[in-house]
């Protein structure tokens, strides 16, 4: 005979289903709200129930009470310190409907696992507590509720048996939050006055609160029109796996996340734009006629096409966005700060292009007045408005239009962290505007015309360790045996050039930006360019050694120790700035990326910089970029 659980887990596939998002402040009552669910909804069977009571009397915090949080709150670390780190899912069922429920949690340091279950969530309860009104992270919630295109609040203030169950207090609250949120795109905002640990108006209607006449959180839980669009979309398949088990079949394997196709329809790759027909529908239970939104299949195609994972089938008629360029809201979810134009990996879907930047940040979003605000980079937690290039085109929809196809992350190249999640607004049409205009005379006829191979030199090392001297003495030697070289400067360059840009992680990003597409123009005009900067960060080196040619780059890293630096540097730089009268001072409270492998390493203690200036012409000659004449 099937257990009890598995009758009902039988009979709750055959309901709609209901996902939404607890959040709020901390200590607002979200894991009690959805433990009192669970028990008033009969879905807490006789074991637990006395483990609860066990955990309770351990890690409780409602004295000789049952603490109904302690179902979700799984994590020792939580139970411990009493508060939600981790997004935990449940789920339960009515005779109605069945819900799966994200518990998000509060504190702003894990803004980040909100946001993760936000985005998949169809309706939010915003929890605040009655006794301290909307606070700053009931708004940010709020907001990232309505940017994740969450339309549905129920706006339950808590505790409201803690200020005796007083009218007023809660159409204060009610008034302040509907001010507050008359900005956002919420479509309904239902407030109701709750007591989570004592189940007033949670799955039944109190007795105590004798003023309010509206619905109990699971009534209205379970009579909200929550009817999915995702079969009427456009049909979006992201190819997740090539499937090729032998030479007779070739299969494309993924999950359609909106939309239905069937066999025989015509569809294009979006990238390419290439179109064909869908051959056959494969399941591991046999071939289907049509298939929609949350199916897993293989598609065969008629034709035979370059099509690898992470490209976008759709039907021809209603094609996704393509373009390099885009604009997006970006939450921030790492300490450290966004910086603009420094390379990072992007993941859409199936997608992932391995060198899209932010090109801009157009303004920071203040989540509790909605005002934009001028900024430069974007903080831990913070959302801003922002314009990003992708190496790639890349294919999408606007967020609005479709959750799936317009969410993105951002991962750090190097740690390989996710430190951002985005929502496409639109393509920015410059990039299908611009294309590049054809010279008649190529690079290497322009250097050719100067008995030279052109490329970029590129010394980096700490302030005062020896790379602009070297560099000089290079250029000099250079001239003398007739080729034709332009030294860029860093502090000559910061007199015109980056005359606006300070120091910050942000500007010296931007400082190097500026530098590498002005030196890619000069080795395009044939030239030797030499350049002498601290540049401190390997993305930005890279950045500069991608804009060339692989053979067109060399990276010289003059290795001075910071105490030998310290002592050439005039006026007391270092000195200055360990006792904190100069900030953002490289090697000491801003950081320098050692370079991995430099074409070229410089070790100064014990040779003079004519003596390494000779090295650099030796590797010069090697590399055929000059000859010895």
């Amino acid at each position: 005979m099937a257990s009890k659980a598995a009758v009902e887990l039988v009979q709750a596939r055959t309901k709609d289903q209901l996902r939404f998002i607890t959040c709020g402040s901390v200590d607002d009552g979200k894991s009690t709200l959805i433990g009192r669910l669970l028990h008033d909804s009969k879905m807490i069977y006789e074991d637990q129930l006395t483990a609860l009571a066990h955990d309770s009397a351990k890690h409780g915090t409602n004295g000789n009470d049952v603490d109904f949080a302690l179902l979700v709150d799984g994590l020792e670390a939580e139970r411990e310190q009493g508060i939600t780190i981790d997004v935990a899912h449940r789920f339960f069922t009515t005779p109605r409907r069945s819900f799966m429920v994200l518990d998000t949690p509060g504190h702003e340091q894990y803004t980040r696992n909100m946001a993760t279950g936000a985005s998949n969530a169809q309706l939010a309860i915003i929890l605040v507590d009655a006794r301290k009104g909307v606070l700053v992270q009931t708004k940010r919630h709020s907001f990232i509720c309505s940017l994740l295109g969450i339309r549905n609040i129920v706006l339950a203030v808590n505790k409201i048996d803690l200020i005796k169950y007083k009218k007023e207090i809660f159409d204060r609250i009610v008034e302040d939050y509907i001010g507050f949120a008359a900005g956002l795109r919420f479509t309904s905002i239902i407030p109701i006055p709750i007591s989570a640990r004592y189940g007033d108006n949670v799955a039944s209607r109190s007795g105590n609160i004798q003023w309010y006449d509206g619905p109990c959180v699971l009534d209205y839980l379970e009579s909200i029109d929550i009817q999915s669009n995702a079969v009427i979309q456009p049909f979006r398949f992201p190819v997740q796996w090539v499937n090729r088990p032998n030479l007779d079949f070739r299969g494309y394997a993924g999950s359609v996340v909106t939309g239905s196709i069937s066999a025989g329809d015509e569809v294009v790759v979006a990238t390419s734009g290439q179109t064909t027909r869908i051959k056959r529908i494969v399941t591991h239970d046999g071939d289907l006629t049509r298939a929609e939104a949350g199916d897993a299949i293989t598609i065969s195609l008629e034709d035979e096409l370059d099509i690898s994972r992470g490209a976008l089938l759709a039907r021809s008629t209603e094609p996704p966005e393509v373009s390099d360029q885009f604009a997006a809201h970006l939450i921030w979810m790492d300490e450290d700060p966004l910086v603009a134009e420094r390379k990072y990996i992007l993941r859409i879907g199936t997608q992932t292009v391995p060198a899209g930047s932010i090109t801009a940040i157009r303004h920071r979003i203040d989540v509790n007045t909605g005002e934009h605000l001028t900024a430069k980079t974007l903080g831990l937690n913070e959302i801003g408005f922002c314009h990003i290039s992708t190496a790639l085109p890349i294919a999408f929809d606007p967020y609005e239009i479709n959750r799936e196809t317009g969410s993105f992350i951002v991962i750090d190249r190097y740690t390989n962290r996710t430190i951002g999640a985005g929502m496409i607004a639109y393509p920015l049409r410059r990039a299908t505007n611009i294309a590049w205009h054809p010279l008649s005379v190529s690079r290497n006829e322009r250097a050719a015309l100067k008995n030279q191979k052109a490329c970029i030199i590129w010394f980096t090392g700490l302030s005062g360790s020896g790379k602009s001297t070297i560099a000089n003495i290079v250029d000099q030697k250079l001239f003398t045996m007739a080729y034709h070289t332009m030294l860029l400067d860093g502090d000559n360059v910061r007199h015109g050039l980056s005359a606006d840009l300070g120091f910050s992680e942000a500007d010296r990003v931007e400082n190097i930006r500026r530098v590498g597409e002005v030196a890619k123009l000069m080795v395009d005009s044939g030239l030797i360019v030499i350049c002498s900067f601290i540049s401190p960060y390997m993305a930005q080196r890279d950045m500069v050694r991608n804009l060339v040619g692989k053979e067109e780059f060399l990276e010289i890293f003059v290795d001075t120790p910071i105490g030998e630096c310290a002592r050439r540097v005039p006026k007391g730089l270092y000195s200055k700035a360990k006792s904190g009268e100069i900030k953002n001072v490289t090697g000491i409270d801003a950081p320098y990326e050692t370079p991995l492998r430099p074409e070229i390493h410089l070790g100064t203690t014990d040779k003079t910089p004519e003596q390494l200036a000779e090295v650099v012409i030796e590797v010069l000659i090697a590399r055929a970029i000059v000859d010895s004449h």
